[in-house]
C-alpha cells in the first residue's frame, strides 16, 4: 500500500484519490459535509515550492476531484481555498487546497458566504498536536512542522479514523465510476 503524508501525518487511510504527484483526503473535522483536501504528494510548504509539473497536476486534481465531490454531495458550487503561508492562515506546512461543496439553499453559510473563510482558519487548527509527533529519523529537515494549535470550535468534534476511512472508501468507488 502507498504511504501518503500530510506534512508529517500518515493519512494513507483517508486517501480516496491520487495521481503520481497528488492526493485527496477526507477531512478530520469538516466544516461542511464533503469538505476535503487536495495536496501534492511531495511535502512542500508553499505553492512557489512546487515544480511546474506538480502544480499542473495539483490544479488538474483540484478540478477533477471538485467535479466528483460536487456531484457526490449534490452541491451547486464549490468553495476552493488555499492558505499559502503562515501569514495567510496556513498552519500545516504542506500545500493543500480545501474543497467545500456549497448549495444555494440549505447551506449553513447561506446569506453570509464569506463567513466560511474564518471557519477555514479554524479548520487549519483542528489537528491534534499528538498527530504531528514523528520519529526524528522519519522527519525531513526541510519540512519540520511547527506545533499545530487546537481548534477552539468544540462543536466540530474530530471524526474517528474508521469514519474517515468509510467516507474515503465510498468516494473511491465514485472515482472508479467517473
Amino acid at each position: 500500500m502507498n504511504r501518503f503524508l500530510f506534512s508529517t501525518i500518515d493519512v494513507s487511510r483517508q486517501v480516496f484519490y491520487h495521481t503520481a504527484q497528488t492526493f485527496a483526503i477526507v477531512n478530520l473535522k469538516p466544516i461542511l459535509p464533503g469538505h476535503i483536501l487536495v495536496s501534492p504528494r511531495r511535502v512542500v510548504p508553499r505553492l512557489a515550492d512546487l515544480e511546474p509539473g506538480e502544480l499542473a497536476d495539483l490544479m488538474h486534481s483540484v478540478q477533477h476531484v471538485g467535479k466528483v465531490i460536487e456531484t457526490a454531495y449534490k452541491a451547486e458550487g464549490l468553495t476552493i481555498a488555499c492558505q499559502d503561508g503562515p501569514a495567510a492562515g496556513q498552519t500545516v506546512p504542506h500545500v493543500h487546497f480545501h474543497l467545500l461543496p456549497r448549495k444555494m439553499a440549505g447551506d449553513p453559510f447561506e446569506g453570509h458566504n464569506d463567513e466560511i473563510y474564518p471557519a477555514l482558519e479554524h479548520a487549519e487548527e483542528s489537528l491534534p498536536k499528538q498527530l504531528l509527533v514523528v520519529e526524528a529519523k522519519d522527519r525531513d529537515p526541510r519540512t519540520r512542522a511547527e506545533p499545530i494549535k487546537m481548534d477552539a470550535d468544540e462543536d466540530r468534534k474530530p471524526r474517528s479514523l474508521e469514519d474517515m476511512e468509510r467516507e474515503a472508501n465510498w468516494l473511491k468507488e465514485l472515482f472508479a465510476k467517473s
